[in-house]
């Protein structure tokens, strides 16, 4: 007799199935008609019971996971466990040139501007509003010109767009469990300003700055910790007196001030105007204003697929840059309003080796200027690498190199099985492979594999009975023209064999004595030549490619002009199956030299030979 249920589904009708069958093997229901009985009903209710019990389980379960929980609370949550704090709403910034004529006598020798200066600019037909989030000050030049500077002494002035707020707290008796949570979703963390005062009416103040920028942390330093709580608003959180620092009393007043902002869609702003006027000497004057940088780096909040993928990797790091995955976690988790990706790597993993040295790739978010990248830079060594790294290891900052990949499909296409045209095949073909390269490339460390792409290709339509894929890596660059130099272009794969059939090496066309040419390789070969369009050699040793490097080199180059913005050199992988991007190497597609062409294979139709 079975004295257990076995239940490992929540199917309801499996579960009731599972129920009745326990019943049946009982002497006393051998043969009962359970669907045509009451009992039917109570053993509804009771695979209900179970299934809704089940259920609940499994939620609980995987929302105790940070891989499989589902709802941004419980991800949340888990982060903050790894000690990963989410992004919040990121205000739009853009950087002003700011001056002010003033001819009148007696004028100033220093004008200061005020924070919250306000501008407006419109970014698609919509309004916003930016505004400066500390004091600035201009000298007179002498001849009535001032010009506002920051604390670089640069004439760059930062604008943040949003709304500033404001929410007072008046902190109660210890035994309280007093907790500060600022009602917005949007607010943008970093704009946080906290001032604790020593009674409701008192002046004077102290800041307390955020306890991520903390070095050290002493009885009476002032630190904050800022943390999203599950309703998506934000919890302010002080140090317990000891070990993280000081915290305010009973009798405090805490004011927070900080912007509530709209994230990324006041991103582009190029032409702002100043809200108000300059009182001086009780005359108004207007301010100038000249955009340095437009409006951008602005973000919503980070998405749950984000915080699942940064938090573990930030864990690992422990606030510490020992290795040099530890960059790129401080990094991204500092930095990510303006990055698209991050990646780092030992000066031992260079080409040449620099020993003592850490090297990083930004790979920056569209419309950030020149401007803000330096900026930022400049902030990940000052603020984050100066302090955070083993003592003698210098970061050293490389652009990313994109790689780009020719391809040729071809595809056998069978008209009978599809009702489309083989144009429109075509142009199917085309466009998944180009949101292949959108979702799985475009970025740092991210490989390329052939098979995945034809797996695509073949399911797009049932008349597509197989497919091909020839693929050519590209680099470029930007000759000096009319200078006789040596250049060399570096790939992030091996090269192929020369061979007596094919041309390994190609570039686009340039002008060299008064001739269009290219160059390519003599065939079983790995040396150079220029040929011209007419088939003739203009030079028969032009430099030469090493395989195993990825590197092609071409020496005493002077060409006069060239095609395009820039040359294009096109390579044949020797491994065109898979393609692994090293170091700083991003891998994208040339739309333009990439091309798919459907074969039409008529399977009922007998070839003749």
């Amino acid at each position: 007799m079975a004295t257990t249920i076995r239940s490992t589904e929540l199917d309801f009708d499996t579960i009731k199935a599972r129920l009745k069958d326990f019943f049946k093997q009982q002497t006393e229901f051998s043969d009962y008609d359970f669907e045509a009985s009451g009992i039917s009903n109570i053993l509804d209710v009771l695979a209900y019971n179970t299934h809704i019990n089940g259920l609940n389980a499994n939620f609980a379960l995987n929302e105790s996971f940070i891989n499989t929980a589902q709802l941004r609370s419980s991800v949340v949550s888990l982060a903050e466990g790894l000690g990963y704090v989410p992004r919040s709403f990121t205000s739009s910034q853009a950087t002003l040139n700011l001056s002010l004529l003033i001819t009148a006598s007696g004028r100033p020798t220093t004008i200061t501007l005020p924070r919250n200066t306000q501008f407006t600019t419109s970014v698609d037909g919509t309004s916003f509003t930016f505004q400066t989030r500390e004091v600035f000050n201009a000298t007179d030049d002498g001849s009535g010109n001032y010009q506002f500077l920051n604390s670089n002494g640069g004439t760059g002035i930062p604008v943040f767009e949003g709304t500033e707020k404001t929410k007072t707290f008046f902190v109660g008796e210890k035994s309280d469990n007093q907790v500060y949570v600022i009602p917005d979703s949007t607010i943008d963390t970093s704009t946080i300003r906290v001032r604790v005062f020593p009674t409701g009416s008192s002046a004077e103040f102290e800041t307390y700055t955020n306890i991520l920028t903390a070095l050290r942390i002493l009885t009476d330093s002032r630190f904050y910790q800022i943390k999203e709580v599950p309703n998506g608003f934000y919890e302010v959180i002080f140090g317990d007196g000891t070990a993280t620092g000081k915290a305010p009393v009973s009798g405090n007043k805490i004011i927070v001030d900080y912007l509530s902002t709209q994230g990324n869609i006041a991103n582009s702003g190029s032409t702002f105007s100043a809200v108000g006027v300059i009182a001086v000497n009780g005359v108004n004057y207007n301010l100038t204003v000249v955009t340095e940088s437009a409006s951008a780096g602005g973000a919503l909040k980070e998405s749950i697929e984000s915080i699942r993928q940064n938090a573990p990797i930030a864990f690992t790091s422990q606030r510490r840059l020992v290795t040099a995955e530890d960059y790129k976690a401080q990094i991204l988790t500092n930095f990510n309003s303006f990055l698209d990706d991050v990646t780092s790597f030992g000066g031992e993993d260079n080409s040449p080796r620099q020993y003592g040295k850490v090297f990083v790739g930004l790979k920056f978010k569209d419309n950030i200027t020149s401007t803000v990248q330096q900026s930022v830079k400049d902030q990940i060594v000052n603020d984050l690498t100066s302090n955070l790294s083993m003592m003698s290891i210098d970061t050293l900052f490389v652009d990313p190199e994109t790689i780009k990949l020719e391809l040729i499909t071809n595809f056998n296409l069978d008209p009978d099985l599809t009702s489309s045209t083989p144009q429109s095949i075509q142009v199917q073909v085309q466009n998944v492979i180009n949101n292949f390269f959108d979702v799985n490339l475009k970025r740092f460390n991210k490989v390329f594999r052939r098979s995945n792409l034809l797996t695509l290709i073949d399911a797009i339509d049932p008349a597509i009975l197989n497919s091909r894929i020839s693929i050519k890596m590209q680099n470029s660059f930007i000759p000096t023209l009319n200078q006789s130099l040596e250049y060399k272009i570096s790939f992030p794969a091996i090269i192929a064999s020369p061979d007596d059939e094919n041309f390994i090496v190609n570039t686009t066309k340039f002008t060299l004595n008064n001739q269009s040419c290219f160059i390519r390789n003599r065939l079983n070969s790995n040396v150079l030549q220029i040929i011209a369009v007419d088939g003739s050699i203009v030079s028969d040793n032009a430099g030469d490619y090493v395989g195993a490097s990825g590197t092609v080199t071409i020496r005493g180059f002077n060409p006069s002009a060239f095609e395009g913005s820039s040359i294009n050199v096109s390579v044949t992988p020797a491994n065109q199956s898979t393609i692994r991007p090293l170091r700083n190497f991003i891998i994208d597609i040339d739309t333009n030299a990439s091309v798919s062409v459907a074969l039409l294979d008529l399977q009922n139709t007998a070839n003749v030979l």
